[in-house]
């Protein structure tokens, strides 16, 4: 009888050694004619055990990690292609306290599949969501994505049903789909995860995106520095062409649907919708004024749905289970779940999907064990450098959108950075401010020039310079930079 074990493919988990765990196992295997079959998927996203090897047992995936290409012979000498107690050993991963936990609904399959293997993506519930909208049509999926609450996941939190309502609306004789995966913040990778991960996910919501609307013609827009998730996007795209899920009569509808995976170079304003559309156009990625939205004079000036990579990821859960058991996680205006991503001084990083409503507290402290160095909090940064730092007295926060803004923060892309007291925090309101300068397009003046300034006077600041005058010029220049750039 063979044995599968799985061995992620994900670039963290290569990042530390993955690849080398893969070839010893198959090496060691082959040497002692054992029947086992490797498999490599993503990441489970407990980022702090990779590389991660699980081998399945009647028990389920018994997992052993942090190994090494060092550790799989002894590994294989002990019993763990029989699932044997070992001191590597973290026992059924999906009862593993980090992940019974969570509750994945955009990262149900993340992990568990073969990136690649579109009849196993279909096989844990994949494409029951695109079917559903195919039967019930564009309307029906519309209100479907009304219903649920839904909030664009790229951090400004708007109803992605209005959106698509008014795309559906929108009279033209060519509509597209745009997806904006050019996840720029600091601390984030979700991204990426799922491209890597379970890239059928995202192809599903873009053609139930198309269906919706009437659109015809999807983008994804990734960034230059994710060649792995290019590579396996690309990959899954052909796959999708080859099984008719892709291009005329999508699964045998009357709906056509093409895909296109566009990669730029990187640049952080891309991850501003009208940004992306003026570099997919082939200009220099530059923020347009609104009006008009791009929902109605987007690409190439036709009507446009323009998502952030999660939004559309999550669509065909909610298509799939139905409007209502979406609306029933989360809490407020805040429905659902979101995928945070833990990140910087903290014991235990990677991914965490849950549904809105959970401290910020039990976040970092519940999930994250607090810091790495063991040392008190200092500050998390959410949302990114352009979000917030919030203080460790403000941990109790809920992380929703409101509650959120209540606080002068943001929930953003899910992005959680973690610093303990060692931290210098004039550092990092240097780096927030020097980020904006390296990233910004150039086009608003209170941007351009104000960034370059803020570093100049931050820089005052932190040598003594005039301090009580700077803090006030300081104050002063956020406020201009903020209300008065596009």
């Amino acid at each position: 009888m063979t044995t599968t074990v799985y061995v992620p493919g994900d670039s963290a988990a290569r990042s530390v050694g993955a690849d080398e765990v893969a070839a010893e196992l198959a090496r060691v295997v082959t040497e002692r004619g054992l029947d086992v079959r490797v498999v490599r998927n993503g990441s489970r996203g407990m980022l702090w055990l990779e590389p991660l090897l699980e081998v399945v047992t009647d028990r389920g995936r018994i997992g052993y990690g942090p190994v090494s290409a060092a550790d799989v012979e002894g590994l294989v000498d002990g019993g763990a292609l029989s699932g044997a107690d070992l001191p590597a050993s973290i026992g059924v991963v999906d009862e593993h306290e980090w992940l019974a936990r969570q509750q994945r609904v955009t990262f149900a399959r993340v992990g568990r599949i073969d990136p690649l293997d579109l009849p196993g993506h279909s096989g844990r519930g994949g494409l029951a969501g695109l079917r559903r909208a195919l039967e019930i049509g564009p309307e029906a999926i519309v209100q479907e994505v009304l219903d649920s609450g839904l909030r664009g996941r790229g951090g400004a939190g708007f109803p992605a049903g209005i959106k698509w309502r008014t795309v559906a609306q929108a009279q033209a004789d060519q509509k597209y789909v745009a997806c904006n995966a050019d996840e720029g913040d600091s601390g984030t990778f979700v991204d990426r995860m799922l491209m890597e991960g379970d890239p059928f996910t995202l192809i599903e919501g873009m053609l139930i995106a198309g269906v919706a609307t009437g659109a015809t013609h999807g983008f994804i827009y990734s960034r230059s520095e994710y060649p792995d998730a290019n590579r396996v996007l690309g990959a899954a795209i052909e796959a999708a062409y080859a099984a008719g899920m892709l291009g005329r009569d999508v699964l045998g509808s009357r709906h056509s649907f093409d895909l296109t995976l566009r990669v730029g170079a990187g640049a952080y304003i891309c991850g501003e919708e009208t940004a992306m559309l003026e570099s997919l156009e082939g200009r220099r990625g530059m923020v347009r004024p609104k009006p008009p939205i791009p929902a109605l004079e987007g690409l190439f000036g036709k009507p446009t749905l323009v998502n952030n990579l999660l939004t559309l990821a999550t669509v065909p859960g909610i298509l799939s289970q139905g409007s209502e058991a979406y609306v029933a996680l989360g809490s407020e205006r805040s429905r659902g779940t979101q995928v945070f991503q833990l990140a910087g001084n903290v014991a235990r990083g990677g991914i965490v999907e849950v549904p809105f409503g959970i401290s910020l507290r039990e976040l970092v402290e519940g999930f994250g064990g607090g810091t790495r160095t063991g040392r008190p909090v200092r500050a998390v940064q959410v949302g990114g450098p352009l979000g917030a730092y919030i203080p460790a007295s403000g941990l109790d926060v809920p992380l929703e959108y409101e509650a959120m803004a209540a606080v002068g923060g943001m929930v953003g892309h899910g992005g959680v950075v973690v610093f303990d007291d060692t931290v210098d925090m004039a550092e990092q309101a240097r780096f927030a401010m020097e980020f904006c300068a390296k990233e910004s397009c150039g086009k608003c003046t209170p941007c351009r020039v104000g960034a370059v300034r803020g570093v100049e006077v931050i820089d005052k600041i932190r040598t003594g310079v005039d301090r009580a005058d700077n803090l006030v010029l300081l104050e002063d220049l956020c406020d201009l930079m903020t209300d008065g750039s596009l």
